[in-house]
């Protein structure tokens, strides 16, 4: 099959896979108002998720009220970009406490989440902002949470809620309350990395 059959067929499926979930638009803009935290482990073994674990309870002790006051998801990277060096510096103490050597890097990055469930939210597969702190190779399994809204910190003031950065459509997709949104969600999943394999090919998926 020549290529432009190909991408003329994906392109199919891909808006047949959009007009079945309805949810591109909304899904699309809610990464706009996020800003997560990942942690990687160095390894699965049992001693390196353990020392994950320990570096995750040090960050988010070190941004325990960062966040107090933060209405909008580039204020919230403002301020976490503004303490970077002191979260690197905490991680790394960790890291020491505990025992190893292992690099640590802490880093404001774009990256790719699959549909990630918390608590009676679900946010949808996308490219998010976050918080990734990687320790060694960051090759063991991960752990992750938001930071922004504060759904997993600790704050002085009364933080920032998803109500208030989502509008009603973008809340009825992440709390489910619009319906079957575990399909839609691996749809919309498949179409992100459907996407993903168009554009790492130089085929566009646009429709």
């Amino acid at each position: 099959m020549k290529t432009w059959e190909k991408s003329l067929c994906l392109s199919l499926i891909l808006t047949v896979l959009f007009s079945f979930t309805g949810l591109d638009a909304g899904c699309e803009d809610i990464p706009n108002h996020v800003l997560r935290l990942h942690v990687l482990a160095n390894s699965n073994s049992e001693e390196d998720q353990a020392l994950k674990l320990k570096v995750r309870d040090r960050i988010l002790t070190i941004c325990a009220g960062m966040l107090d006051g933060v209405k909008s998801r580039s204020d919230a990277e403002q301020a976490v970009a503004a303490e970077l060096p002191q979260i690197q510096s905490a991680a790394e103490d960790e890291i020491r406490r505990q025992g190893y050597q292992y690099p640590v890097r802490a880093e404001l990055t774009n990256m790719y989440f699959t549909t990630r469930r918390y608590e009676n939210v679900t946010l949808p597969a996308g490219e998010y902002d976050a918080l990734r702190v990687t320790i060694g190779s960051g090759k063991g399994h991960n752990w992750w949470c938001v930071l922004f809204p504060a759904l997993c910190l600790p704050a002085a003031e009364a933080p920032a809620e998803l109500q208030d950065v989502l509008n009603r459509n973008e809340m009825q997709i992440v709390t489910g309350k619009n319906g079957g949104y575990e399909v839609k969600f691996k749809s919309v999943e498949m179409y992100e990395q459907l996407r993903d394999w168009l554009e790492r090919r130089g085929i566009s998926a646009e429709k």
